[in-house]
């Protein structure tokens, strides 16, 4: 019975066998008697890409896409990018004309590879490097490639080309996370005489990479051998550009991802993570906005501020600079000499050059076919050229227009560019040494002469007895004391001590009707002083948190800040154990006043919130980069902004502001001080602040002025912990229309609006990493970031509908707006 059974399970065997083996190989191409359906995927021989169906994160639309094939998503291309299907019923085939197409469950085409002269028997392949390849079976010949239409992504072997005839394979971005439809973002290859990469916002100038010298784009400070080994640019007979990358070593998975907001990005798979890791962005920092410090500005992304006239040059708007808006640029302080003369030279008084080392050269440089020792020589015979420069791989470059989009590197990248000055301009240079020299021996003198003066008054003052100093009619303690106290060494700039006398009578003795607001801090108070000047004046309480320590804080930080948003500190005054902060006077007081009275018909309509909104941001921008200091708020809210008499905002209270010094971007303490309903959660739960602490009350306070609707009193309303719960709510539900203050509501800003609810819920996700910084903020409320990521969940509504004790939710949450001190950090 065996013997006879012998041979037929052979051949079942070998069936088996046959089927495992074909089951078990991956397919890696589709035809017409082989389609893909939803649920069914193809992979690369080398097992390293798979082709299906896929859904993005917060999306139910399916599209056809080829990922990496590792558990850690990664869509490298999409076929129906702006036309998803609703369902599962997808399939991928190729139709009857021989091209590869998307059908839905009606067996309509929602995408084609759409090639005229495409024939019935082909075949679409998913290659090793990534590519899906559309080939006629009998010839063998390509008909249609992935590659040559990209999406975001940018593989290894991927061609991105451009001619001055207009063929041009260009990457462009998602519209955002949830949405591969195209994004304003494109990035490809500009033909210049000096190619060079960028990546453009609508046609725009986004992000330049500056020319490609052979082995790298000298633009790129962190263009290091890793990319040497693997970017190459050829120009063929016909001056098409073409740029590929391979990298010498293969090992590891890498590509670059055109983001939706614009920034080019590094990812690398990495293997302790098991997860994406972005290695390298374009977006290194603000100076590599294309033109940020406008003509003739060079942007330094440690300087504060960032944007710098070149030297010789002053700002032609000094408004506009002065206010962190750079972009109109700057403008020649003296006519070059040989504009004057019409000629090249002048008996004397020649222009000449000044060397810029380390810079990232200006866009729409002019190729000159000389030598190196030629290249000055040919520039300063000719009037028009303003700026010339030499590197090894491209030759000699000149500029005749607009110099725009300079940046100073701090080491070795770049080049040194030399720009055309008058005379006059290069005889500051010349005395530079003097200078110096002659400001050493001038500090020498002074510190010398302090020091003789201190010594005489030390040995004047310290025999004196306790009852001489309690007669005295020198105050308790003054603004030099509490310098030392502090422990504060910064230096006043300025700023005038007034005594008490004169405060009194500005402010009628402190009288009650002149009271302007007060707070856990104490009273404000308007006044006038002699020669008319109206002032607000602040007069810190004696119980008040706010002590000696907040009290310099505030006259150290505010004294070095002149932004339009910002408060200026006139002056202050340390006697009689009082301590108070002169203003200048705001006639319309502050913004809580406008937006949560909903007793009185309010005066801020949806424009004057957009313009009260943008002053503040761009004044904490200047806090946060721009200005000498890097400097943290801390007590961000409607209470603290002051409005003029044109409604135009300005930042207050700067008692509880934190000074960042050198390359410090987070502080500690155990002494959380901030106002409930505006704390941040890493700052109120572990003592962490740092600039997305005051990006996340910035949120707070949009969604405030948006609604009309004070965060820290809507407890229990609508069955929410917080406004930031309720918005999250009706966002999720499509609802957000419904957040619009009723007092400022016309018709036709609903789409404007909700933009701003948008960017207030990216503003207080609940941890830090993921806000936004300041200046993303602003150009999502601009509209230069067009399309804004989802919103993650945020702070402190984790607990909604949870049966915790009240104790919790109080801690998070106040009917009152007094700023406050937890000691709870660790």
């Amino acid at each position: 019975m065996k013997t006879s059974q012998s041979p037929m399970r052979g051949s079942l065997f070998l069936l088996l066998a046959c089927f495992c083996l074909e089951a078990c190989t991956a397919v890696d191409y589709i035809t017409i008697t082989q389609p893909l359906q939803d649920s069914e995927t193809i992979v690369s021989s080398n097992q390293t890409f798979k082709l299906g169906f896929f859904s993005p994160a917060n999306s139910s639309g399916r599209y056809v896409g080829i990922m990496f094939n590792v558990p850690a998503v990664a869509v490298v291309w999409v076929a129906n990018r702006d036309r998803p299907l609703n369902d599962s019923s997808g399939t991928l085939t190729i139709s009857g004309d021989g091209n590869l197409v998307v059908l839905n469950g009606q067996k309509e085409i929602l995408w084609s590879s759409n090639v005229s002269n495409s024939v019935a028997n082909s075949t679409a392949q998913l290659l090793d490097t990534g590519n899906l390849v559309l080939t006629d079976n009998p010839s063998g010949r390509t008909l249609w490639e992935s590659f040559q239409i990209p999406t975001d992504s940018y593989l290894r072997r991927m061609r991105l080309s451009s001619s001055t005839k207009g063929q041009k394979i260009r990457l462009t971005s998602w519209r955002n996370a949830s949405d591969p439809s195209i994004g304003s973002f494109s990035l490809g290859i500009e033909p210049q005489q000096t190619p060079q990469l960028f990546i453009w916002n609508d046609n725009k100038p986004y992000w330049r990479s500056g020319p490609w010298n052979s082995s790298a784009f000298i633009g790129v400070s962190a263009m290091d051998p890793v990319y040497l080994n693997g970017f190459n640019l050829v120009t063929d007979d016909t001056g098409l550009v073409s740029a590929t990358f391979t990298y010498s070593s293969d090992s590891g998975l890498l590509y670059l991802e055109l983001s939706s907001s614009g920034s080019i990005l590094q990812k690398v798979l990495s293997d302790r993570k098991g997860d994406w890791e972005v290695t390298w962005s374009s977006q290194g920092s603000q100076c590599d906005v294309y033109g940020i410090c406008g003509p003739f500005g060079s942007c330094k992304p440690h300087g504060s501020p960032i944007c710098t006239c070149l030297q010789g040059f002053e700002p032609r708007d000094k408004v506009e600079w002065e206010g962190g808006n750079w972009t109109s640029g700057c403008t020649r302080r003296e006519m070059l000499q040989c504009e004057r003369n019409n000629s090249v030279r002048s008996e004397g008084k020649q222009d000449g050059f000044l060397k810029l080392p380390n810079t990232k050269v200006p866009d729409l440089a002019e190729w000159v076919a000389t030598s190196e020792d030629e290249c000055g020589t040919q520039c300063s015979n000719n009037c028009s050229c303003l700026a010339y420069a030499s590197y090894p791989g491209i030759g000699c470059m000149h500029w005749k227009g607009s110099l725009i989009d300079i940046q100073q590197f701090s080491s070795s990248y770049g080049a040194d560019l030399y720009i055309r000055v008058p005379y006059s301009e290069l005889g500051k240079k010349r005395d530079m040494k003097a200078v110096i020299a002659t400001s050493v021996i001038a500090a020498s003198l002074f510190i010398a002469v302090s020091l003789y003066f201190c010594w005489k008054w030390w040995t004047k003052h310290k025999g004196k007895d306790q009852d001489d100093q309690v007669s005295s009619f020198e105050p308790a303690y003054n603004v030099e004391n509490m310098v030392s106290k502090t422990g504060d060494g910064a230096k006043l700039e300025e700023l005038p001590l007034y005594t008490y006398e004169t405060l009194a009578k500005a402010t009628d003795n402190f009288e009650h009707c002149n009271e302007l607001g007060k707070g856990g801090f104490g009273q404000v108070y308007k006044g006038k002083l002699l020669d008319g000047q109206e002032i607000a004046v602040k007069r810190l309480s004696n119980t008040s948190g706010q002590g000696i320590e907040e009290f310099m804080n505030e006259v150290v930080v505010i004294s070095k800040l002149q932004h339009r948003n910002l408060v200026r500190l006139i002056g202050c005054c340390a006697e009689r154990e009082e301590k108070m902060l002169v203003y200048e006077y705001m006639p319309n007081k502050s913004l809580d006043f406008h937006i949560f009275d909903s007793d009185k018909p309010s005066v801020l309509d949806w424009k004057k919130r957009v313009t009260i909104v943008d002053g503040i941001g761009r004044g904490l921008l200047y806090l946060h980069r721009d200005s000498r200091l890097k400097i943290i708020h801390r007590d961000l809210k409607a209470s603290n902004i002051l409005l003029d008499k044109e409604l135009r905002p300005k930042i207050s209270d700067f008692g509880l502001a934190r000074i960042f010094r050198g390359n410090e971007d987070q502080a500690n303490t155990r002494r959380v001080v901030g106002t409930y309903g505006y704390i941040a959660p890493e700052y109120a739960m572990e003592g962490m602040f740092s600039e997305k602490s005051d990006v996340y009350s910035f949120g707070v306070l949009l969604l405030e002025i948006v609604t009309g609707r004070r965060n820290s009193n809507f407890y229990y309303h609508e069955n929410e912990l917080s406004l930031l719960g309720y918005a999250w709510k009706l966002w999720n539900e499509k609802e957000a229309v419904k957040l619009i203050d009723a007092a400022m509501f016309v018709p036709g800003i609903e789409k404007e609006v909700l933009r701003y609810v948008h960017a207030g819920l990216l503003c207080v996700q609940e941890f830090a990493k993921d806000r936004p910084d300041i200046s993303a903020v602003l150009s999502m409320l601009n509209s230069e970031i067009s399309d804004l990521p989802l919103p993650k969940l945020p702070a402190y509504t984790r607990r909604l509908g949870s049966s915790e004790s009240d104790s919790s939710s109080q801690r998070v949450g106040s009917i009152n707006n007094v700023t406050v001190t937890i000691v709870e950090g660790q």
